[in-house]
């Protein structure tokens, strides 16, 4: 596995890399994976406490987390799973929404599942996506050698 790149993008991704032991994304080819994203502040960690905010911010934070990884961000994502503890329709509306804002020129493949609980209390979604990225492939196996390169000398 030391061919993969893992990412953690500063403050939140960071601290939960170093509390729980996992990365926010990590790169496999032209793909970037990434592991779920709630509606945390991503700076304080705080969760936000309307269900229309916290699903806004966990479209924020995937963004953020795929630009992290050296992608360009939602137009780049094919596949979006979505883990959430409230199945209403105003939420699946909102969801919708969000998925229209962040992706007005394609329509990735869906997968809506209600859940009971989610990893981090008080959470009430959580956004895993996969981005297929050819061009920033390349570029992170230049950078992957160059570190490597680096630490030989």
């Amino acid at each position: 596995m030391s061919t993969l790149q893992y990412y953690a993008y500063p403050d939140m991704g960071v601290r939960l890399r170093e509390k729980t032991s996992y990365s926010q994304a990590v790169r496999v080819g032209d793909r970037i994976e990434c592991a779920g994203q709630g509606g945390w502040d991503p700076f304080s960690g705080e969760m936000k406490k309307e269900l229309s905010e916290e699903i806004d911010q966990a479209f924020e934070n995937v963004d953020r987390n795929l630009k992290d990884a050296g992608g360009k961000g939602w137009s780049q994502v094919f596949r979006v799973n979505s883990y959430n503890t409230d199945m209403s329709d105003e939420a699946f509306r909102h969801m919708v929404r969000n998925l229209k804002k962040w992706m007005p020129d394609h329509q990735p493949l869906l997968t809506c599942v209600g859940v009971a609980k989610l990893g981090i209390e008080g959470m009430r979604i959580e956004l895993e996506v996969s981005a297929y990225d050819e061009e920033g492939a390349e570029a992170a196996r230049k950078a992957r050698v160059a570190v490597a390169e680096k630490k030989s000398d």
